[in-house]
């Protein structure tokens, strides 16, 4: 099969372009034909600085842990009439060597998830880590319901800060299907139409100097929960802008940024700061989070596309180098690779 390796941390021309023999699953396993392999941050994060400690886990890496692709076989102990399903694939190379940019990748049954037969790959390959990262997130809010779903979230108010970005639009779509009035700050009116188009309710310009004020305008009691993708950066604005029992759900690491708090107004109000790595929640809230993001797909609630709010970005395998380098760059929308 052809795949994408490395076998050494650095910049993205430690990227081997290869032939490997196809993987045989274990028992607990299937093993997908893999069509379209979805990047996030953390690929390249891993390929430039390691598992731990600078160091890799395992002497060769096929990275990538979303797409989307069909079932071609199953290991012992799995239901044999999986085989020929569609699916979508999330934390592939969780702690495996053998991620998602590949032609074949073998994972257990339960990270290969039920794709309808009405919804394209290309949503299939872009859920994964961004959409665990916001049902996570939204979950966050104080007093809030058991799992996400239609009305979870009536009544409420979430500001979704950088909604043009993947984890924001799965939080800024995951909202709407809740029934939470979205707010998304932007930075421009480009990003605006496309957070909009993601079902934001408004948008308010962050660069505009005035955006607490904004947000506060159609917020007059405050956000009951900021989806936030730099704490550090937007501490002032978030502490203006929450509602008594307000939550700060940041899932953005800002690599070496430092969060300071002022105590007694945190305090007084009750507010709380939830920090979020998909990754590295427990095993049940993974389990939690897949179940609530197929049923938000079966519904129709999540879709991918420039008039879905995520333009796609799309490059084949023998250029995930330049796929893994455009998500390092910071662009708008959801970047792909294509097996085929």
């Amino acid at each position: 099969m052809k795949a994408i390796v490395y076998s050494s941390v650095g910049d993205c021309d430690v990227l081997e372009f290869v032939e490997r023999e196809v993987p045989e699953p274990a028992p607990g396993e299937v093993r997908v034909k893999v069509l379209i392999s979805g990047v996030n941050p953390t690929d390249w994060k891993a390929r430039q600085f390691g598992h731990a400690g600078g160091a890799l886990m395992f002497p060769e890496v096929i990275p990538h842990h979303d797409g989307s692709g069909v079932i071609d076989a199953v290991g012992p102990g799995v239901d044999p009439s999986r085989v020929g399903q569609r699916v979508w694939i999330w934390e592939a190379g969780w702690r495996r060597a053998h991620g998602t940019a590949a032609e074949y990748v073998v994972l257990p049954a339960r990270q290969a998830v039920p794709l309808p037969e009405s919804v394209s790959f290309e949503v299939g390959a872009s859920l994964g880590l961004r959409t665990i990262a916001a049902h996570r997130c939204l979950m966050a809010v104080q007093n809030g319901p058991d799992r996400l779903g239609p009305g979870a979230l009536e009544g409420r108010t979430v500001l979704v800060a950088g909604g043009a970005g993947a984890v924001g639009h799965a939080a800024i779509q995951l909202g709407n299907w809740c029934g939470a009035t979205v707010i998304a700050t932007v930075s421009g009116e480009e990003k605006a139409e496309l957070a909009r188009a993601a079902g934001a309710a408004h948008t308010v310009d962050y660069r505009s100097g005035k955006a607490a004020e904004e947000i506060r305008g159609v917020a007059p009691g405050g956000v009951d929960l900021i989806v936030e993708v730099a704490a550090s950066a937007n501490v002032a604005t978030d502490l203006d802008v929450l509602a008594p029992n307000g939550t700060v759900a940041a899932y953005g690491t800002e690599m070496d940024a430092r969060l300071t708090l002022p105590i007694p107004p945190v305090i007084g109000r009750n507010l709380r700061y939830q920090f979020v790595l998909a990754l590295t929640l427990p095993p049940a809230d993974k389990d939690l989070a897949v179940a609530d993001v197929a049923a938000a797909v079966a519904a129709g609630a999540l879709d991918v596309g420039e008039e879905a709010g995520l333009p796609l970005r799309r490059f084949p395998l023998w250029r995930t180098g330049e796929a893994q380098d455009a998500v390092r760059s910071g662009v708008v929308g959801k970047v792909l690779v294509d097996i085929g």
